[in-house]
C-alpha cells in the first residue's frame, strides 16, 4: 500500500496521544469532537474505525486533588479510575453528536500475551465493527503493574491493529512526523516523509532528545516498524491539523508513512513478537545465531549455550548471543531444566539424557520469530 492507494482502506485503528486531548485546563472537547467527525466521515464512506486513547491519567490527577501528574503506581491507578470515566464520556459524547456508539475495552499486557484471552478480544472488536459501534481502547492502568503493563498506547495500538486485522494504522501525535534531527534544537530538520523499512539507524534516530526522546517518537517508530513486518501501513501526524484523518485517507502527503513489507510475517508470528512475555532467556553459540538470523532455521540443542529463568514447556523465551541484546524471541518445546540436560547435544541425544523426547527441536521455526535489524 502506498499514501495514493489510501482510498482502499477499509479498515483503521487511530491512536490518539494525551498530550493532543488533555492540557494544564483539563479536556480539550473541541478537537476530541474534531477527530470523532472525521472517522464519524469515514464512517459513513464505508471504513471501520477502532480508537486507541490515551489520557485517562491525565485527566484523573486533578479529581484527586494532585497539582501535577502523580509519581506512585498507586496513585497512577487512582487517577487512572478516576479519569477513565470522564475520558470515555468525551469521546461517547463526541460520536453521538454523529449518531455513533462507543463501546469501551480496557486491556493490560497479560490479556495480550495470552493467546486465547487475545483471540477472545479479538472477537468482541470484530462482533463490535459488524454492529456498527467505534471500539475506544485503553491500557487498564487501574489494575496494571509493571509486569503486567503493555507500557505504551503505541505499543497497545500496534497490537490493536494486528488483532482487528486492519489495512492502516494512524498514529497521531502533536509532531508533523518523523524528522532527520531534533526540529526544537534544528532548524533546518527536515520531515522523513517516506520509510521504506525501519533500521537499527532509524530507531537510533528516533530515541533521542525532546519530541524524539524514549517514550516519545522512540515507541511510535518501534511499533511502526513492528506493523510494517506484518504488512500494515502506518502513519505518524500531527492530530492538530485540520482534517488530518480525511486528508490522509485522500492521499495528502501529511505525516511520516511507513510502507508495509512486501513479505509480511503472519498474525500469529506478529502476536508472537509484539504480545508475548518472555520468561527466560536462551543463549546460543554463533553458529545457531546465523541459521535463526540467516537461513530460517529451528533452534536445536546443540546451539544452545546457556539457559537463564524459570519457564515450562510452551513459554515464551528470548533468544541472544552471550554478548548482545536479544534477537528473536519463541515458545519453547522443553522446561528450564529440560534445556539445560539437553544442551549442546544433537537432536538424536535427547531421550537418552531426559529418558524421553516429544520434539528434535528447542524451538520450532514456526515458533520463533527473529527481531528486524
Amino acid at each position: 500500500m502506498t499514501r495514493q492507494t489510501l482510498k482502499k482502506v477499509r479498515r483503521m485503528v487511530v491512536k490518539v496521544g494525551s498530550q493532543l486531548i488533555c492540557g494544564d485546563k483539563g479536556l480539550a472537547m473541541g478537537r476530541v469532537k474534531a477527530l470523532a467527525g472525521q472517522m464519524a466521515e469515514l464512517k459513513r464512506v464505508g471504513l471501520d474505525c477502532v480508537l486507541v486513547t490515551s489520557g485517562a491519567v491525565a485527566l484523573g490527577f486533578s479529581k484527586l486533588g494532585l497539582k501535577e501528574r502523580p509519581g506512585t503506581l498507586r496513585l497512577k491507578q487512582a487517577s487512572a479510575a478516576a479519569g477513565q470515566v470522564a475520558l470515555m464520556t468525551a469521546w461517547e459524547k463526541a460520536f453521538g453528536a454523529f449518531g455513533h456508539k462507543v463501546a469501551q475495552i480496557l486491556l493490560t499486557a497479560d490479556d495480550l500475551a495470552n493467546r486465547v484471552r487475545f483471540l477472545n478480544a479479538r472477537h468482541t472488536m470484530t462482533t463490535l465493527l459488524e454492529n456498527g459501534l467505534v471500539p475506544a481502547i485503553n491500557e487498564n492502568d487501574t489494575v496494571a503493574v509493571e509486569e503486567l503493563k503493555v507500557g505504551d498506547n503505541d505499543t497497545l495500538g500496534s497490537l490493536v491493529a494486528s488483532l482487528v486485522e486492519a489495512d492502516l494504522f494512524i498514529n497521531l501525535t502533536d509532531q508533523d512526523g518523523l524528522f532527520d534531527s531534533d526540529p526544537q534544537k534544528n532548524a533546518k530538520a527536515k520531515l522523513i516523509e517516506t520509510v521504506d523499512k525501519v533500521t537499527p539507524d532509524l530507531l537510533a534516530l528516533a530515541g533521542g532528545s525532546g519530541p524524539l526522546g524514549t517514550g516519545g517518537m522512540f515507541t511510535k517508530v518501534r511499533a511502526a516498524g513492528h506493523l510494517a513486518e506484518r504488512g500494515v501501513s502506518s502513519l505518524i501526524a500531527n492530530g492538530q491539523t485540520r482534517d488530518i484523518l480525511l486528508r490522509i485517507i485522500d492521499g495528502e502527503a501529511l505525516g511520516t508513512f511507513f510502507k508495509p513489507a512486501r513479505h509480511p510475517r503472519g498474525a500469529y508470528k506478529h502476536w508472537l513478537a509484539m504480545a508475548a512475555r518472555p520468561k527466560g532467556k536462551l543463549v546460543v553459540d554463533t553458529g545457531a545465531a546465523v541459521a535463526l538470523k540467516e537461513r530460517g532455521k529451528s533452534l536445536l540443542p546443540g546451539g544452545v549455550a546457556g539457559v537463564e529463568g524459570l519457564f515450562a514447556a510452551g513459554d515464551a523465551v528470548s533468544v541472544s548471543l552471550s554478548d548482545g541484546e536479544p534477537f528473536g524471541i519463541g515458545l519453547v518445546n522443553y522446561s528450564a531444566p529440560e534445556v539445560g540436560q539437553i544442551m549442546g547435544f544433537g537432536s538424536q541425544e535427547i531421550a537418552d539424557r531426559l529418558g524421553y523426547s516429544h520434539s528434535d527441536e528447542i524451538i520450532h521455526r514456526d515458533n520463533l520469530v527473529i527481531f528486524p535489524g
